[in-house]
């Protein structure tokens, strides 16, 4: 018989649980955001997330590309997004 040891230790901090602003279940068409960092592929990768959320649940997708993954969004684009958008998915890394 295989026994597994749990490495995690005992805490006294209390597990806060993660929750969405918004409940895409539950709300139909909503539009959400997809920003691009820039990175090669990220274009693309986030349009694959798109497409799996799209076909789990109702929503309008807005695609951005910043360009540059080592500056933050500008000003302009920011705006466009919060005027736009229910939600946004932001890629990071590569």
């Amino acid at each position: 018989m295989i026994e597994f040891h749990d490495p995690r230790g005992d805490t006294d901090i209390s597990v806060t649980p993660y929750t969405l602003g918004i409940d895409l279940m539950r709300e139909n068409n909503v539009t959400v955001g997809f920003l691009a960092n820039g990175f090669p592929d990220s274009v693309n990768f986030l349009q694959a997330v798109a497409d799996a959320l799209s076909a789990r649940v109702r929503i309008a997708v807005r695609h951005w590309n910043k360009g540059n993954a080592s500056i933050p969004v500008s000003a302009t684009m920011l705006e466009e997004i919060r005027g736009s958008c229910g939600a946004l998915v932001a890629a990071y890394g590569h």
